[in-house]
């Protein structure tokens, strides 16, 4: 006999309810009965007619405290196995919601649970009360005439019952979902709070990840092409220097070849500077920046007063600040005489202030470079500010994270 689809889905449903609601009764009463044996233990400490009540006291107050936790570990189980709902493991700092639960919410649960299955029990009962009612001693028929008619109508009422069960039985498991992850769930407030500190770990993550990217393809750079660039440079060098005796079209050519190799050597360090300097993991940020300044077309006045290093993270941000600020000085502040630079670090924040005597007007929403800057700087919780108005000066500053 093969049993329908709809019919085999609800009659699934029920048994999944049924268990549900069984499951929960032991649950949700275990903690008043626990409450009520101190309450007992009180009173009889109090009437003075008991006298180890103290001692005993301890007992059922340890058992209720580490209920508390077990059978909020319990319930997650019974939640996830019957009803597929994962209930987040709360924290000891969560412990009121979870004493809250069991104690106010969960006596109320369970008495209805109860008299849900009570309901089921005796609904099994009057309905089939016309089969059983087959099981009494004959003379007990022969003496009750009327029996058949109020057996039907208890067949009737216990057929009714059971029809009212799964609906209720539905309801109920529904309204313990929904408290459950109100009360036993992660508020929204906590699930908000769970996200930033996970969405902050990923971003410092990324920002580890790729400033370590970086290191690498500046060794990389720096140990392989650079140095095979270099090899060639001397190579055509020597070239030039001992065969004198080539046509002249033929030292044209390593005359110009040896110009490219050396621009190339130029070209290569600057980009590998770009990327991750040595200088800055070997001496730091005051080295690194001194020679920031002294490669500036412009006459750059550094002031670095820090303590101690800070995190790589926030040097490489720091450097970068600067080379991007002198960058864009050279670049566009053409009537800019000089450029000052000041690194300080006041309790845990690093301040760079770079700012020049030009025409002014930069617009961070204009510039891609600016734009990007500022977006690094937040990659690291930093805050960024500039001020360009028309007729100059022009003023960045960037304040950085940089904890004790």
């Amino acid at each position: 006999m093969t049993i329908p689809p709809r019919l085999h889905r609800a009659l699934g449903r029920l048994r999944r309810d049924t268990g549900f609601l069984a499951t929960g009764v032991p649950l949700h009463l275990v903690t008043p009965l626990l409450l009520w044996w101190i309450v007992m233990l009180v009173s009889r400490t109090v009437a003075g007619t008991s006298s180890d009540a103290p001692v005993i006291l301890i007992a059922p107050a340890v058992l209720l405290g580490i209920a508390g936790y077990a059978l909020t570990e319990a319930q997650r189980r019974r939640f996830r196995a019957l009803c597929g709902v994962d209930l987040p493991r709360l924290r000891f700092a969560q412990a009121k919601r979870q004493f809250g639960y069991h104690v106010l919410v969960g006596p109320l649960l369970g008495v209805l649970e109860l008299l849900l299955l009570a309901l089921l029990s005796a609904g099994l009962a009057a309905a089939s009360v016309l089969v059983w009612v087959w099981l009494v001693p004959a003379q007990w028929r022969i003496e009750h005439p009327g029996y058949t008619t109020q057996a039907t109508y208890l067949t009737a009422l216990g057929l009714a019952m059971l029809a009212a069960f799964p609906v209720l039985a539905a309801g109920l498991v529904r309204w313990e979902i929904l408290v459950g992850r109100e009360v036993l769930g992660v508020s929204r407030s906590d699930e908000l709070a769970r996200r930033v500190e996970d969405l902050t770990e990923s971003r410092a993550g990324a920002v580890d990840a790729a400033d370590a990217e970086r290191r690498r393809i500046e060794r990389n750079l720096h140990d392989g092409a650079q140095q095979r660039l270099v090899s060639l440079a001397l190579n055509l060098g020597l070239a030039k220097a001992t065969l004198t005796d080539l046509p002249p079209e033929a030292r044209k050519v390593i005359e110009a070849a040896h110009r490219e190799a050396k621009d190339a050597i130029e070209e290569l360090s600057s980009l590998v500077r770009g990327l991750h300097p040595a200088v800055l993991d070997e001496l730091g940020l005051d080295a690194a920046l001194s020679g920031l300044a002294a490669r500036s077309p412009l006459p750059v006045r550094l002031r670095v007063d820090l303590p101690g290093r800070a995190e790589p993270a926030v040097e490489a941000v720091a450097y970068f600040v600067v080379s991007e600020a002198l960058t864009n000085v050279a670049k566009h502040a053409r009537e800019a005489t000089r450029t000052d630079v000041t690194v300080t670090r006041l309790g845990g924040i690093l301040r760079v202030v770079v700012a020049d005597d030009g025409g002014g007007g930069a617009d961070p929403s204009r510039g891609s470079g600016l734009t990007g800057l500022a977006q690094r700087v937040r990659s690291v919780d930093g805050t960024f500010r500039m001020s360009s108005p028309a007729g100059g000066p022009t003023m960045m500053s960037v304040e950085l994270p940089c904890p004790m």
